[in-house]
């Protein structure tokens, strides 16, 4: 049996279309493909990364790494959110929502533009005493020095507080004069220092007092005090 084709006006319909040059057909391939991927979706959507695609009006994010971005009919509008502030000692960033984020922090502490080890403790000056505290913050203190006994402390090296080298003592007039003595400042005053009531801390000044001849031509005088 030999089997027969379709017959009738509508036979045609099913018949192969006429065949394409070589160049026509390359041209129609190329431009459907062209079509596919770079097709013109400006005022339609927004396109990321991964192709993944956002309507007008949604905030998506370009990239991992990519700021915020609205989608809009003229393309994507992006701003850059405010970030946190890194670490200072932050040895390894990464980027995150278009900010950066701090993956490692150096176990040290930087003071003055040196590195000091976790709990290590140094001094900045004679008075100031600084630690590395185990959060990677240094604490300093200042030494709080008592006040001296004397009117000429002096100051010594590796010493925050001064010292008295002669110990105790006060100004009589222009003369430095030792406490616990008596001293002759000259042939008719005799001086001392005091200490402050209740406390071993001298007076900066001594109490001075005349010292009068008893003599039958002179009236006493009551601010003096009268030897034989």
């Amino acid at each position: 049996m030999k089997t027969l084709g379709p017959q009738g006006p509508d036979a045609h319909s099913c018949a192969s279309p006429a065949p394409l040059a070589v160049g026509e057909e390359a041209a129609r391939t190329h431009n459907t493909e062209l079509d596919y991927e770079f097709g013109d979706y400006r005022g339609k959507w927004c396109i990321d990364d991964h192709g993944f695609v956002y309507g007008i009006g949604e905030v998506y994010y370009p990239s991992p790494t990519a700021c915020p971005c609205t989608c809009t009919v003229d393309g994507p509008v992006c701003v850059r959110p405010k970030c946190p502030r890194i670490h200072p000692r932050c040895t390894r960033i990464t980027y995150r929502a278009c900010c950066p984020v701090c993956e490692a922090v150096a176990r040290v502490c930087v003071y003055g533009g040196k590195t000091y080890r976790l709990l290590e403790e140094f001094r900045l000056s004679r008075c100031e005493r600084c630690r590395c505290e185990a959060n990677r913050e240094v604490y300093c203190s200042i030494s709080d020095c008592p006040a001296p006994h004397c009117v000429n402390p002096t100051y010594e090296l590796n010493h925050c507080c001064p010292i008295c080298k002669t110990g105790p003592n006060c100004f009589a007039g222009d003369k430095v004069i030792p406490a616990g003595e008596r001293v002759n400042i000259d042939e008719r005053t005799v001086c001392y220092c005091t200490y402050r009531d209740g406390t071993w801390h001298t007076h900066p000044h001594a109490t001075c007092e005349h010292v009068c001849l008893r003599n039958k031509y002179f009236k006493m005088d009551p601010y003096c005090i009268y030897i034989v």
